[in-house]
């Protein structure tokens, strides 16, 4: 099982009043995966995750808009299948994780979107830099009992954002035209939450 961290990306739940009677549901890190996927060589596209993402999950089932999320990534986590490559995105021209250890993500309102979907609002911070955010949310689930007697519920979140407003500039030109990577990174949460019995 993976035990991820979000893009040292930790996620904690915050607590506007509304949240603080909110069901105390557990974030469940072996059953939660951030993945990317970016252009590479303007022919075809790398994909990638974040093995350790740790953090919290306000969720409220009353009212889903009061729900809430705080999510870290271990940057030193990435893994693209390619021990090399992997080396040089923790290295100074991309993540830096040496200086910048966590990627962080908070959000700071839901809205219901139609269709069983939702919009969380936050603010992503990667190398330091912080942007608002919106992630496209499939979910929450329909809420399940398990073979130990917990409540789980899970969802996806989709992002799009582009590299360089986070300050991950580096590229090489193509002789052919083109550069080495794209700059559009496509982003996908899967996660899962519980809570134990009474």
């Amino acid at each position: 099982m993976r035990r991820p961290v979000l893009l040292a990306a930790a996620v904690l739940c915050l607590v506007a009043p509304g949240l603080l009677h909110a069901a105390p549901w557990e974030f469940d890190p072996d059953h939660t995966g951030v993945h990317f996927k970016v252009r590479h060589l303007m022919v075809s596209s790398v994909r990638g995750e974040f093995e350790k993402v740790t953090g919290k999950i306000v969720y409220d089932e009353a009212d889903v808009t009061k729900s809430a999320a705080d999510i870290t990534i271990d940057t030193a986590s990435i893994n693209t299948r390619l021990a090399k490559r992997d080396e040089h995105l923790r290295g100074p021209d991309f993540l830096d994780v040496a200086k910048y250890p966590a990627i962080t993500f908070k959000s700071k309102r839901v809205e219901k979107a139609g269709n069983g979907t939702l919009k969380m609002t936050g603010d992503l911070t990667i190398r330091g830099v912080t942007k608002e955010v919106v992630l496209a949310v499939e979910g929450p689930t329909p809420a399940i009992k398990d073979p130990w007697g917990n409540r789980r519920v899970g969802g996806q979140a989709t992002a799009k954002i582009h590299r360089k407003d986070f300050g991950l500039v580096w590229n090489e030109a193509l002789e052919t035209g083109g550069v080495v990577v794209g700059d559009e990174v496509e982003i996908t949460i899967d996660m899962e939450i519980y809570r134990k019995p009474g």
